[in-house]
């Protein structure tokens, strides 16, 4: 097995050169030869800016295929890539962008706007997403090489761009690959220094799961400056000679559910909240009628309208793919209920930042319902309990997966190890006789109740999203009580005619006394406070909670 990231990349592009790689929805189309071409001129450029191995090369953007192109050339020529998340303020990537040191910056024009080049001297040369053109530079021998571009390339393949033509500098599986900023769920973002060993792992533990996908079909919709997405519906992918479709846009329910029927993907990767959605507008409705409650009450019909909804759901995702896997939160217990019962080929999954991201994962054939599937390939979890199936302790992980550290912050990445080197992942949860991971919450989320018992909000909140007219919802302390912060489902009231604050005060005080019917006495919720906006979220679409407290 060849222990280097790069040639998993080079071997593709060779592999596949006539075949499409990366596709903007509606937009522009490019085979791997044009991937290909593309990073031989984005390399000439790297030279002639003075660019060295090791450097940082930024990029900030709608995921699309520039995006894509940009950072394989960063890493094929040895140079560290840096993304930065499109959804931070214009202060937060002027400030990641220092505390990176990155020399050159790629912006999509969204953000570019609202830029300031003064805010960030470390910097010599910003490149437009859009079209690869330089949108500011003090450097002259880049905006020269920018101006000769195509002849420059004449001149370094005087004969025909082939697939021979392709060869990649070597890694070393320790050298670092990537400067990755946390979303700050509940921090301040720090820079995971990721080395080519993660990159390397994770892309081995997705080969050996789901094998090579040549000239099948991804669409790419978790933001690729973030791992999740960028792991496992972009590097796989393009390593294993498929086509990812990138949306270039919010990934909205009718966007998604087009996109779907249209491009019919292979595999798809996503988090939480979007499958939930699709199960809660087109599948509860459904059976919730009193006629279909009798139905599902009768065996033999019970097993037909079972069928009938797997076909429906099935076919809502674009009725192509292998296995949905699920990852970035906890998937709600009713919605994971029916697609166990209807035996919808799902999968859960568990990963961090730190990890690049995998960390637990197991086939929805043999996927226990309620777990995080088992330890992944040349990982190894253990929980700091003394009985770490039955007593819930923080989740602890070793292996090739893991961060280098944080960068310039010694301190965080002290706190982040323990002294014997296991990663602390700030998760709590059990493992069971079979090495089946149930993960219980945050170490940082979970209350103390009055008498020493332990709370986690999760739990609750996990129950109180299945009640009628409740969009979503954060459980936590204040004045020494349990407070829901509860955003409603909007589309359900205007359904119903349910529009007057009076009315809904009502109902969710019915909806509180319902929850609190199911709880011990000492996690009751107390008090149910309306949002009148949704919840401000991170890429993984978990709520940041921080913000809240």
């Amino acid at each position: 097995m060849e222990e280097s990231f790069i040639f998993y990349i080079e071997k593709s592009i060779r592999d596949n050169w006539d075949s499409p790689a990366l596709t903007d929805f509606k937009g522009v189309n490019c085979n791997y030869k044009d991937v290909a071409r593309k990073i031989e001129k984005l390399h000439i450029l790297f030279e002639h800016a003075g660019i060295k191995r090791g450097d940082k090369i930024a990029i900030c953007g709608r995921n699309m295929t520039n995006w894509g192109i940009a950072f394989f050339a960063t890493l094929t020529y040895g140079a560290v890539a840096v993304p930065i998340l499109n959804d931070f303020k214009p202060e937060n990537v002027c400030a990641l962008v220092n505390h990176s040191d990155a020399r050159l910056l790629f912006v999509g024009c969204m953000v570019w706007k609202s830029l300031d080049t003064r805010e960030m001297p470390l910097l010599e040369g910003i490149f437009s997403l859009e079209d690869f053109s330089i949108t500011w530079s003090e450097n002259e021998a880049l905006l020269s090489a920018r101006a000769r571009l195509n002849e420059l390339f004449g001149l370094k393949f005087p004969d025909r761009f082939l697939p021979a033509s392709v060869s990649y500098r070597r890694d070393n599986l320790d050298d670092l690959a990537i400067i990755n900023y946390t979303s700050g769920t509940t921090t301040s973002p720090k820079g995971v220094m990721l080395p080519y060993r993660s990159l390397w792992s994770n892309l081995q533990f997705a080969f050996s799961v789901f094998g090579r996908m040549p000239e099948e079909r991804v669409i790419s919709m978790l933001p690729m400056a973030h791992m999740y997405g960028m792991a496992f519906e972009f590097i796989y992918e393009f390593a294993g000679g498929a086509q990812v479709f990138f949306l270039t846009r919010t990934p909205s329910p009718q966007i998604i559910a087009e996109s779907f029927a249209k491009i019919k993907p292979n595999l798809i990767v996503s988090v939480p909240l979007i499958i939930e959605k699709i199960i809660r507008k087109k599948v509860f409705p459904v059976i919730e009628r009193p006629i279909m409650q009798v139905l599902l009450r009768i065996p033999v019909v019970n097993v037909r309208i079972r069928r009938a909804i797997r076909r429906q759901v099935i076919n809502a995702f674009g009725g192509n793919f292998k296995e949905v896997i699920v990852g970035g939160a906890a998937l709600n217990k009713e919605v994971e209920d029916l697609l166990h019962a209807i035996r919808f080929p799902y999968t859960v999954g568990y990963g961090m930042t730190e990890t690049g991201p995998i960390l637990a994962y197991d086939g929805w054939a043999t996927f226990k319902k309620g777990s995080c599937g088992k330890a992944a390939p040349r990982m190894e979890l253990k929980i700091d309990s003394p009985d770490p199936a039955h007593i819930v302790g923080e989740i602890l992980a070793k292996g090739d997966n893991l961060m280098a550290g944080y960068y310039k912050n010694e301190e965080a990445t002290r706190a982040a190890f323990t002294p014997d080197g296991w990663l602390r992942t700030g998760d709590l949860g059990i493992i069971d006789s079979d090495g089946y991971l149930f993960i219980k919450g945050r170490c940082k989320n979970m209350i103390l109740g009055p008498n020493g018992q332990n709370i986690y909000p999760e739990e609750i909140e996990d129950r109180l999203n299945t009640l009628p007219y409740i969009g979503e919802s954060i459980v936590m302390e204040r004045d020494k009580k349990l407070v829901a912060l509860v955003y409603p489902d909007v589309d359900a009231l205007a359904a119903n005619e349910k529009n007057t604050p009076q009315e809904l005060e009502k109902l969710m005080e019915e909806n509180r006394q319902q929850l609190n019917h199911h709880l011990p006495a000492y996690s009751q919720v107390t008090k149910i406070v309306i949002q009148q906006n949704e919840f401000e979220k991170t890429p993984k679409r978990s709520i940041k909670r921080y913000l809240y407290r």
